[in-house]
């Protein structure tokens, strides 16, 4: 296993580090480096970890590996340094943009994670429904939050998705919605109401989410066409739509 040095630690933050070092986390999958398929940080080199569990369960999921307890005996355990280990191993040692998903992550604690990553001159971007708000959300450098439209079959608790916002304190937050139909491009507008001062991006939902099956392209494609066109008649300028590039370059496979 590839491993580097990690820069020299304060005195005062070593006992943290010691205390990262034996906690234990649920890990679906350490992948890539590949790319950051939608949002914000689109198109940028990265790693993903995929922590497990969730306390949604979304109609659509494209990672049920990483929600349903049916599952819960493939994920790994491993101690934040661990998982930094494997992410060395990726990137030959290299410092990189890690990309923390799920599940939704914001259930486990990933202080010691976010502690020892940067001491190795990675950055961090995680995505969550924004259902759980933790206060080591302010370490991150940039946080997605991503409440689900109707077409889920899961609400938004507003005051939980505030918590967020306000634990994240000047963290680069944005937010994203995935949109089915109608109904969600709706409940889309409504929350850019809501959060005016969010950045907010719009990604077209994957019908067939089988890794085992074919993306239909053309449909994705079509559905695209119709936000735009959903978009534009609102005289809606101030959005963001993009494709969820993941899906379009490697389909439903897992891991890339």
């Amino acid at each position: 296993m590839n491993t580097v040095s990690s820069p020299k630690t304060d005195p005062e933050t070593a006992p943290e580090i010691e205390i990262a070092n034996s906690k234990s986390l649920r890990v679906v999958e350490v992948f890539g480096p590949t790319i950051q398929g939608e949002g914000a940080y689109i198109g940028k080199p990265t790693v993903f970890i995929r922590f497990g569990g969730c306390d949604y369960r979304c109609l659509w999921c494209d990672s049920m590996h990483a929600v349903g307890k049916q599952y819960a005996h493939q994920w790994a355990k491993k101690t934040a340094q661990q998982i930094l280990d494997d992410v060395d191993v990726l990137t030959d040692g290299k410092p990189i943009l890690i990309t923390i998903s799920g599940g939704n992550p914001a259930i486990q604690q990933l202080e010691p994670l976010l502690l020892l990553g940067k001491a190795k001159g990675h950055t961090f971007s995680m995505e969550t429904q924004g259902s759980v708000s933790k206060t080591w959300f302010s370490m991150l450098d940039q946080l997605t939050l991503s409440p689900k439209p109707p077409s889920s079959g899961e609400a938004t608790d507003w005051s939980k998705l505030d918590a967020c916002i306000s634990d994240a304190k000047t963290v680069d937050t944005s937010l994203k919605i995935v949109i089915f139909n109608r109904a969600d491009f709706t409940f889309a507008r409504d929350v850019a109401k809501r959060y005016p001062n969010l950045p907010l991006f719009l990604s077209i939902g994957n019908d067939e989410t089988d890794p085992a099956l074919p993306v239909n392209k053309e449909a994705l494609h079509a559905k695209m066409r119709q936000l735009i066109d959903w978009v534009n008649a609102d005289h809606w300028y101030d959005v963001t739509i993009l494709p969820q590039l993941h899906v379009l370059l490697w389909g439903n496979q897992l891991g890339v």
